[in-house]
């Protein structure tokens, strides 16, 4: 098949529609259909093409001839910051730029500084679930994600870099406001939102960073500030980018796949009370299966670079195809029963994090939090259960739940 083949499988056919809250709701059995075809489908709205099964998008994902190729917004006055805060960073560059950019991170960010955490994790998720369950002795439930899921990695990324803690209550709303473009379907107010929130959020993080140049201290942005790879070290903005980018992906994924998973976790009762039985020894297995079964990034683009072929089609320099992470990681040619939760699923190849150049720098940081915040949390509440139905974010490239209340 090409790019501009006639007789290409219709995705919308399959039941491929991100603007239908049926399908945000449970996009797996569209999925299903996708990956039925036994090769990628076309997207006629977007252009791009949707890689489905396991194997079609481990080689989207490593395909050295397709690129992250970021496009500059327009008008430029309007977007100028956050196109360089995307065109700056990691995941929106290609070699040799993102290869001298991801050293120069790895190396601040390879100092100890995300396994020293997991003691830091352990008493700020005891702290927040002291809250949380005063409030469930006063009105019988809380939102584990507002009170729970959603503070913890703001409060790990934020002190790791060196956000100072009056501050943390402006990090979650930027973040939030900018990776909303993400999103395959955008309002003019989610835009002027994320305008504002790029501007003031790089503006922070410049005043922050001048100050650590001056007075150097023990964080992260610190480090990133003083990385020296063979003469070489991040410029102004890409310091702010690197900055930005840790924040918005070091805890979009970790609240997601923790919403998510518990979510599935609770609709599955011999499984929970498996782990429920075996916290601490289950902790591990459980989070692999909780960021497979429901994986909290659902889409990641690509572009080819020249003229190629990926996964039996052929694309031309500029065409676009995605990869579909959630519906690989309920392929049933690599996962036995892949629509059941199963917390002791070992081998899991799931490719939650991607692969290739562009795995996420931050899966180390999401494994800590996520292995320490759940144990804790079923230990302290053995009797976990939804109060009330959880609602779903209305978006479907950042899979996630607005509300999870629980009672325990």
């Amino acid at each position: 098949m090409t790019a501009d083949s006639p007789t290409a499988p219709d995705a919308a056919a399959a039941g491929f529609r991100p603007a239908d809250p049926e399908f945000v709701t449970d996009p797996y059995p569209a999925f299903a259909r996708m990956r039925s075809v036994g090769a990628p489908v076309r997207d006629t709205d977007s252009g791009s093409w949707l890689a489905a099964r396991h194997a079609d998008v481990n080689a989207v994902l490593r395909h050295k001839d397709l690129g992250r190729i970021f496009t500059t917004r327009e008008p430029i006055e309007l977007w100028d910051t956050f196109n360089w805060l995307h065109a700056d960073s990691i995941l929106d560059s290609e070699p040799p730029k993102h290869t001298r950019l991801r050293r120069l991170v790895a190396q601040a960010f390879g100092r100890g500084h995300v396994e020293r955490l997991r003691p830091r994790v352990r008493a700020a998720s005891a702290g927040l679930l002291d809250s949380a369950t005063e409030k469930l002795r006063d009105t019988g439930q809380f939102d584990l994600l507002a009170d729970y899921a959603e503070p913890l990695p703001v409060i790990i990324i934020a002190e790791l870099l060196g956000f100072p803690a009056a501050d943390r209550p402006l990090l979650r709303p930027w973040s939030q406001d900018i990776v909303a473009m993400y999103e395959l379907d955008r309002t003019p107010e989610q835009d002027d939102r994320a305008q504002r929130a790029c501007a003031e959020f790089s503006q922070y993080v410049r005043e922050l960073a001048a100050d650590r140049t001056r007075h150097p201290g023990e964080d992260l942005l610190t480090d990133l500030a003083q990385a020296r790879v063979e003469g070489e070290r991040l410029s102004e903005q890409e310091l702010i980018a690197t900055a930005v980018l840790l924040l918005n992906a070091g805890h979009e994924a970790s609240v997601n796949g923790f919403g998510n998973g518990v979510v599935a976790l609770l609709q599955h009762p011999d499984q929970l009370a498996a782990v429920v039985a075996d916290p601490w020894g289950l902790a591990p297995s459980t989070v692999e299966e909780m960021l497979r079964f429901d994986s909290p990034l659902h889409l990641f683009e690509r572009t080819a670079k020249v003229d190629t072929e990926v996964a039996g089609v052929r694309l031309q320099a500029g065409d676009k195809i995605s990869a579909l992470l959630g519906s690989a990681n309920r392929d049933p040619e690599v996962f036995a029963e892949p629509d059941s939760f199963d917390a002791r699923r070992d081998p899991n190849p799931h490719l939650s994090f991607g692969v290739g150049i562009h795995f996420c720098l931050g899966a180390p940081l999401a494994r800590v939090e996520l292995t320490t915040s759940l144990p804790i949390l079923l230990e302290r509440l053995p009797g976990l259960q939804l109060a009330a139905a959880p609602v779903r974010r209305p978006s479907f490239v950042l899979r996630g739940y607005e509300t999870l209340p629980v009672t325990g």
